[in-house]
């Protein structure tokens, strides 16, 4: 079974849009999807899924958000060594930086990248949708 668990913290609400259209492409290319916001996903429940689509925006000095998804994070990746995954999130300033040391720290935790992360700079447009449902069927059909 191709199942997947797209998990999300947003502040603004960009990054959550990201993720209902990274949960769409998935299900477009025939994936079950479930989509969890960063406070609503158990770490326990990693095993029951084959994949994972992580979203995150850009926070303080280009960094990911450390009161809820770090630490999740920092759990999660523990559980998921081995696995493949796609990250994505939405910046405001510092043109996606954060992203280079969250992609570093991914593939040193042992995830495989299903595709390079996707970065888009406030809400995303129809291109940014386009990307982000892309950035689904990738996952899904990796």
């Amino acid at each position: 079974m191709n199942k997947i668990a797209v998990v999300f913290w947003t502040g603004t609400g960009n990054t959550e849009l990201m993720a209902n259209e990274v949960a769409a492409g998935a299900r477009e290319a025939g994936a079950e999807v479930s989509v969890f916001n960063t406070s609503a996903f158990k770490v326990e429940s990693a095993n029951e899924f084959d994949k994972f689509a992580l979203g995150c925006p850009a926070m303080g000095a280009e960094e990911l958000e450390d009161s809820e998804f770090q630490p999740m994070y920092d759990q999660l990746k523990k559980q998921i060594s081995g696995k493949k995954v796609v990250l994505f999130g939405s910046y405001g300033w510092g043109g996606g930086e954060w992203m280079n040391p969250w992609k570093e720290d991914a593939a040193n935790a042992g995830l495989v990248l299903a595709d390079d992360p996707l970065a888009i700079e406030g809400s995303p447009d129809d291109d940014g949708n386009a990307k982000c449902r892309e950035l689904g069927k990738v996952l899904a059909l990796s």
